[in-house]
């Protein structure tokens, strides 16, 4: 069984088990965290949401929080002595899905 959920305004296929990387989560490593923005339940019988199914929810737990690799961002006008650099690492939550409970 598989289950399309909305984290944070984007969207993740969870399967039971699998490790899903999502933008930063105001959580501890370790909380228990229940997500009801189930948009389809996939397995033997289908479940397609308006925009969500009504009593699904996908149970994760904070697993760590990390940061990704550095982008650097370079600013540059030829013949005016313009250079800027500027650099950006975005932050992560890795959660564990631990139960898909349909509906």
């Amino acid at each position: 069984m598989y289950a399309l959920v909305e984290i944070k305004g984007k969207q993740y296929k969870a399967e039971k088990g699998s490790l899903l990387q999502v933008d930063k989560m105001d959580s501890v490593e370790g909380d228990i965290v229940e997500f009801d923005s189930v948009m389809l339940l996939g397995g033997e019988q289908v479940k397609i949401g308006t925009p969500y199914v009504k009593g699904a929810k996908v149970r994760t737990k904070v697993e760590r929080h990390a940061r990704g690799r550095k982008v650097v961002v370079l600013k540059y006008r030829r013949r005016k002595g313009y250079r800027k650099t500027r650099g950006h690492r975005q932050e992560y939550t890795f959660i564990r899905v631990e139960e898909i409970i349909g509906a």
